[in-house]
């Protein structure tokens, strides 16, 4: 009787969960389409991403004043769930306005809550719903790295600034990874790159701005290059051990 009552309460939750994601996604769309200010709200966010300019970023969340710090969280979740929009955009303007630490801060717990959002996402909706948020073909790429590499997926991912963290969040809400364990992997990997980039984007005004891109640029490029090496060595270990199975 008790073994019976505990299988259903795992369902009943998910059900639940579903229910409740479901209902809250149908408010966003009837809100958007029904509310000219919130549309108009909607449409210059995206706008604002699609530039590519940081100081866009910055003077529309300073425009909001006491309620700035709200407002970047909220563009922070935003960008996840509408992936693949630039979050790195939002750290520089974080530590443009707030100081590097402080925004630091914001920026690496609004990231957390923005993924932890994709993740039961894709959990409680399912591949269908997850394709139709992203791109079936964004996501197969990244299904067919996660298979592979996992956790070290999530770390990796999370150090370059230029590859969309969300879709591996909702590709991780799809696998049958613990929420803790993806949390935790996420909290480690974005951390290092945060500080990197609310550092420097404290420091983004004049000639600075290019050289500092370029730098970023840079550090991108050195963590591929520490991935491919660890895809090929991976893949050369693979083959020798299908090669020693075979003998």
């Amino acid at each position: 009787m008790n073994t019976s009552s505990n299988l259903s309460s795992p369902k009943k939750s998910y059900r639940l969960g579903r229910w409740i994601t479901i209902a809250i996604i149908l408010l966003g769309i009837i809100t958007y389409f029904t509310i000219p200010a919130v549309k108009y709200f909607c449409n210059q966010i995206i706008y604002m991403f699609s530039s590519g300019d940081f100081t866009v970023v910055k003077d529309f969340v300073a425009s909001y004043g006491v309620y700035a710090a709200v407002i970047s969280f909220f563009l922070m979740v935003f960008q996840s769930v509408a992936a693949p929009l630039p979050a790195f955009l939002v750290t520089f303007a974080n530590a443009s306005l707030f100081g590097w630490w402080q925004g630091m801060l914001l920026s690496w717990v609004s990231s957390l809550a923005g993924a932890a959002l994709c993740f039961y996402i894709a959990r409680f909706l399912g591949r269908d719903a997850v394709e139709k948020l992203t791109t079936k073909s964004a996501l197969q790429s990244i299904d067919r790295f996660f298979a592979r590499y996992g956790r070290n997926c999530i770390i990796i991912c999370r150090l370059l600034p230029f590859i969309s963290f969300d879709l591996v969040s909702y590709a991780a809400g799809l696998t049958s990874m613990s929420f803790s364990g993806f949390i935790i992997a996420s909290a480690i990997g974005e951390l290092p790159a945060t500080v990197i980039y609310s550092y420097v984007g404290g420091m983004l005004v004049g000639g600075a701005k290019m050289f500092t891109m370029a730098l970023l640029i840079l550090f991108a490029l050195s963590a591929l290059v520490v991935l491919f090496r660890k895809i090929y060595v991976n893949r050369h270990q693979d083959d020798e051990l299908k090669a020693n199975n075979k003998n």
